[in-house]
């Protein structure tokens, strides 16, 4: 909860706002159910008599009810009325409140002796103060008809003026429930987009050893599901759950005021409603918590199957990937259908106890309405107020539902937002004093983040401008890895990795990368154009630098072959394009970048031998000036480079030197060229 407060604490004027839009909310929706008591107990029962002290008595009138009044009684009679031809008239101004205090004992036993019966004041408490009000007013009534006064006129105008009341009441709770409902709404949706925002920008800068952490399928879940789960719950704790205690603790205010003495009865409703939620939370709590990673697995499971289609259908696993679908899709199922049994036996329970309690207020009241001690009216206002209560804490409970997965929820983003990438910027960033593009490695040793083994151990060369340096060995002997740590992808666990004398631990992580034109394993496309993918590590080159870096990349003859040329559209993950043409745009990508450094992690693998050839012609004098970095399988991709670094299978430097050199020296690399070369190719001469 308190994570879910945190998130709320940059819109806090807009919270405020919305606060005072609930008070005021509040204040109207209290108000109507005292007016609905008055309608019932003056407007109708009373025709309209508010007060029993009348606004005009006959004089006969006057001195019979004197005869039933104490001293006091009589002065303040006497004080406030004046003879006018016989008839008394109220004077203006008076405590109508207060005479009817002191007034409607005398004025009630005098209509009682007027039926024939004259009780004492003892009898008369005894009758109940409602009883004895209503005997004041119907004494009062009396009198207005006898005088002539329309009682018609009064009963009109005290239902339009209660009405009118209620009217404007009911306006103002309306626009106050909409204007905190659209501030509510805008405060979830900009949590919601500011949460996307942080999540997206730190998970931008994760490196592998995060990314092994969190799968992409979680990081996609937190990023959508739990951060719109937040942003639905900010909205509604702003609508119900701050609104609950304002018409939680007015209502109890009300209902104190209405002196009905059956508050036991909204202790006992608020009792049995704790304790249901409660008994229902405690077992669906657990269920929330396991909900999410059960989403995050289905997620993973539906990315592989969606991702590796083609190899499912090739080996023909469909049923046995669908079973494996079926399978964490149930325990899903059965994991959300429990919750939400819990959930839905919740609300009839709700209201089998909100009716309950009408019936006991309705069984109780009518007893004291009996007793003189309750007013149909005010028994009205206190079925209304002790709903008003119940309901407050069912806002409160039906929030319990949603809380628990928010919360977890919440705990998922920050989980994200507290990760500190392991690779960032020092605070103090070093630069080359003149930037050549010369690597090299110093006893470089690595493994990955939560492994044992080391993948890379002692690895130690030198890669200089002008250069051609490839790596080659067996699969999995880390020759990738080995690229990656230049431009920080990874950190090495051993050594150092320096680019013009200075260790890229130490050099700005933005000005680091872009030095480095990189063309990765696997070709990776964006949705957009040819020419927006190949501009993409350049932004401001021209029409000329990205033709030019197609040409050299091999990739103009299938770009001349569309109607639209460089302006064709790439589908998301070019998957409208063949693996060869996604790589050669890849390389083609790099080049436009003019770097200092290329890397070329395997990305001659998909292109045929001619084009590779053509290619790798094509990139000599672009990159002259450049440290280039080849990863390779093929033995005739990395001929003639200037310094060719075998790798054994335990990541050990096993060979460094040309072709030759290493035909002679390098047992590995001799295995290596006889399993793809003929003799006669082992033979040729460096450099011819």
């Amino acid at each position: 909860m308190h994570s879910i407060l945190r998130k709320m604490k940059p819109q806090w004027k807009a919270v405020l706002l919305i606060l005072l839009c609930l008070m005021a909310q509040a204040v109207c929706d209290l108000a109507l159910p005292t007016y609905t008591s008055s309608l019932i107990d003056v407007g109708i029962q009373s025709s309209g008599v508010e007060y029993a002290a009348p606004a005009a008595i006959r004089g006969e009138s006057f001195d019979a009810v004197e005869q039933y009044m104490t001293a006091e009684e009589k002065a303040v009679w006497q004080q406030n009325y004046t003879e006018n031809g016989g008839v008394y008239t109220r004077n203006e101004g008076v405590n109508l409140q207060k005479m009817d205090e002191v007034l409607t004992t005398p004025i009630a036993q005098a209509a009682m002796a007027a039926h024939g019966t004259a009780p004492s004041r003892a009898e008369l408490d005894v009758m109940g103060e409602q009883n004895a009000h209503a005997a004041a007013v119907a004494f009062v009534t009396a009198e207005y008809r006898a005088l002539g006064i329309d009682l018609a006129g009064i009963q009109r105008d005290y239902l339009w003026r209660t009405g009118g009341k209620m009217l404007l009441m009911s306006l103002g709770m309306v626009l106050a429930a909409v204007l905190s409902g659209l501030l509510a709404a805008r405060v979830g949706a900009s949590i919601g987009r500011d949460l996307r925002a942080k999540v997206f920008g730190k998970v931008v800068h994760f490196s592998g050893a995060e990314f092994s952490k969190f799968s992409t399928a979680s990081l996609i879940t937190r990023s959508t599901g739990d951060i719109q789960q937040i942003q639905l719950t900010v909205t509604m704790l702003l609508r119900m759950v701050a609104y609950a205690p304002f018409l939680a603790a007015g209502g109890i205010v009300m209902v104190v005021r209405t002196g009905a003495d059956m508050e036991w009865i909204i202790l006992l409703a608020v009792a049995l409603l704790l304790a249901l939620v409660g008994t229902l939370m405690g077992l669906a709590m657990p269920k929330f918590k396991k909900m999410q990673s059960l989403i995050d697995r289905v997620n993973l499971i539906a990315r592989e199957i969606l991702t590796g289609l083609p190899v499912i259908r090739a080996f023909g696993r469909e049923k046995v990937e669908e079973e494996r679908f079926d399978g964490a899709n149930r325990n899903l199922m059965r994991t959300m259908l429990f919750t939400n049994r819990c959930m839905s036996f919740m609300m009839p329970c709700m209201m089998l106890l909100m009716n309950g309690i009408s019936v006991l207020i309705v069984w109780v009241s009518s007893h004291r309405i009996d007793a003189g001690l309750l007013g149909v009216g005010e028994m009205t206002a206190f079925i209304s107020y002790t709903m008003m209560i119940v309901m407050s804490f069912l806002m409160l409970s039906m929030m319990s539902v949603m809380l628990p997965r928010a919360v977890v929820s919440s705990e998922r983003i920050d989980e994200v937002l507290a990760a500190e990438p392991s690779i960032h910027s020092p605070s103090q960033p070093k630069a080359p004093e003149q930037p050549r593009g010369a690597v090299r490695f110093e006893h470089v040793s690595f493994h990955y983040p939560d492994a044992e083994e080391e993948v890379l151990t002692g690895i130690d060369f030198e890669a200089l401008p002008g250069k051609t340096t490839a790596i080659i060995g067996s699969t999995g002997c880390g020759k990738s890895t080995l690229v990656n740590l230049i431009p920080r992808f990874y950190d090495v666990t051993g050594g150092r990795v320096t680019i013009d004398g200075v260790d890229v631990r130490e050099m700005d992580v933005h000005a680091l990368r872009g030095m480095i034109g990189f063309a990765p394993q696997k070709g990776v496309l964006f949705s957009g154009t040819i020419a927006s993918n190949i501009a993409y590590g350049a932004p401001d080159a021209s029409e000329e630098q990205i033709r030019e870096a197609a040409e050299i990349a091999q990739a103009s003859e299938f770009i001349e072959s569309k109607p639209t040329k460089f302006e064709s559209p790439i589908a998301q993950g070019g998957s409208n394009v063949s693996g060869g043409q996604k790589q050669r745009l890849s390389i083609a990508r790099a080049i436009a970048r003019a770097p200092r450094i290329y890397i070329f992690d395997d990305t001659f693998s998909a292109l045929d031998f001619k084009t590779d050839v053509a290619l790798r012609r094509a990139l000599g004098p672009k990159t002259q000036d450049s440290t280039v970095l080849i990863v390779a399988q093929r033995i005739s991709t990395i001929l003639y480079a200037d310094q060719i670094l075998v790798l054994d299978d335990e990541g050990r430097l096993a060979g460094k030197g040309t072709h030759k050199e290493l035909l002679a020296s390098c047992e590995t690399y001799r295995q290596i060229a006889r399993s793809q070369l003929s003799e006669a190719e082992l033979n040729q001469k460096e450099g011819a």
